[in-house]
């Protein structure tokens, strides 16, 4: 519920005044509530929490101390990785405050540096590109296919490296206080189909809302009809959670579509024909192809500021607005 209230009351709002405005009456006022740091972190952190210790058991006592500490443990708490109790717990128990571990120090600098290179230098390269196309489309500009095409991969790669930075950044802070991250990227662009890529990107947030929604739904034990259903509940939920707007909306409902048709495809493939698995170069190409240009689309949905811009950006790429070289 604080969640909500922070961060989708705006958005539940506006859409309510245009549904008034349709109807001639008068719009809502807008409260404009500032989104505390790191809440939705820090939200899904405690519920993982809560029911591991209440649901589950894991734990009897709860310590008033370590529960602030295994909330409030900063280094990934603005983008992650998603942690469990059972993770950091014995880490915050067994460090030692005899001195400082310099092999670990050591090996935090070096990884903090790699996340800010990526973030700074690569990340902040990209972001120019994807800046300007984005904010063209916004103000009414109609970019030609080359353009389009700039501006999105851009936004790919400014993202692909801003993330893989801030989780490089996150581990190495937590080594300089002798805490071992789990890791939460692991080079998703690689991934040969939608379900690999989301064991590769965020792949804290993939285990919370498998731990904690999907399973709990009854996961694929209840027929493929009910785990097609699961599969879109999950993945619109992970829409609605980074973002409040339709575009984020959108971009979760895509990826929920992605899944169940590889999901649907999966399972043709082995129950109607009996293949598990087909191993050839030139499929393995096609469905890297594929998976990478379906994500790269819906990154449009997810960094455009209106789904009208997101559309004109797509229409562009399609070569709508014209091929110019």
């Amino acid at each position: 519920m604080l969640l909500g209230g922070f961060k989708y009351t705006d958005f539940l709002l506006s859409n309510c005044n245009t549904l008034l405005a349709s109807l001639g009456y008068s719009p809502l006022p807008l409260p404009s509530i500032l989104l505390p740091l790191a809440l939705s972190f820090v939200t899904f952190q405690q519920i993982a929490f809560l029911v591991d210790i209440y649901k589950r058991g894991e734990r009897k006592e709860i310590d008033w101390l370590d529960y602030s500490l295994f909330i409030t443990f900063f280094p990934q708490l603005i983008a992650g990785p998603i942690v469990h109790h059972k993770e950091m717990m014995p880490q915050f128990a067994s460090l030692s405050y005899r001195g400082v571990d310099w092999e670990r120090v050591t090996r935090g600098l070096f990884v903090f540096s790699i996340g800010l290179f990526k973030k700074v230098v690569i990340a902040d390269s990209f972001a120019v590109y994807a800046n300007s196309g984005f904010e063209s489309v916004q103000n009414g500009v109609k970019l030609n296919f080359l353009e389009s095409w700039l501006s999105s991969l851009s936004y790919s790669f400014q993202l692909y490296f801003d993330f893989s930075g801030y989780c490089d950044m996150a581990v190495g802070i937590a080594l300089f206080f002798g805490v071992s991250l789990p890791i939460n990227f692991n080079s998703p662009y690689q991934a040969s189909n939608i379900k690999e890529f989301w064991k590769r990107w965020h792949m804290t947030l993939g285990r919370f809302l498998t731990e904690y929604v999907y399973i709990p739904l009854g996961g694929s034990k209840r027929g493929i009809n009910r785990e097609l259903l699961n599969i879109f509940i999950v993945f619109t939920l992970s829409g609605i959670w980074h973002g409040a707007g339709w575009g984020f909306i959108l971009w979760g409902i895509l990826h929920a579509l992605a899944m169940i048709v590889h999901r649907v495809y999966d399972y043709v493939l082995s129950r109607v024909f009996g293949i598990e698995e087909i191993r050839s170069k030139f499929y393995t190409l096609l469905c890297w192809f594929l998976t990478f240009n379906f994500v790269n689309l819906s990154w449009v949905f997810f960094r455009s500021e209106s789904v009208g811009g997101a559309v004109s950006m797509i229409k562009s790429m399609l070569g709508g607005n014209g091929v110019v070289l």
